[in-house]
């Protein structure tokens, strides 16, 4: 890189061991395309939603979130789609919930802190 005042690798060791730690192209492509899924706001607070009650069908959630069900719909289907939520039949009623496994760690810290750390004012050190 031109007009650089020193050599690179600084720290060789460093950069080494950042390289052996960090995901592939493959993973990291696959972890936005969830995260870009995520980040839609219905979306959102359907995971949010399904986290606090642990299961609800489309009207119910509809009304929770405040939204139509043609919306909470179309994004049931693609989280399920995505693997993120699972559901279950009884009799005409579909119940959904989220998926086997779906890391608490996220939900309880990673995706509220993340509202959290969103709240803060730029400069705010």
């Amino acid at each position: 890189m031109s007009g650089s005042p020193h050599a690179h690798p600084v720290d060789p060791e460093r950069v080494a061991h950042a390289r052996a730690r960090l995901p592939g192209r493959e993973e990291a492509a696959r972890l936005t395309s969830v995260l870009s899924l995520m980040a839609d706001p219905t979306r959102a607070r359907v995971l949010f939603a399904l986290d606090v009650v642990e299961e609800l069908c489309v009207g119910d959630l509809a009304l929770a979130l405040d939204v139509n069900e043609d919306a909470v719909g179309y994004a049931l289907r693609l989280l399920r789609t995505a693997g993120l939520v699972t559901n279950r039949k009884q009799g005409r009623v579909v119940f959904y919930r989220l998926a086997e496994g779906f890391p608490e760690p996220l939900r309880d810290h990673c995706l509220r802190q993340l509202v959290v750390l969103s709240n803060a004012a730029p400069g705010d050190d």
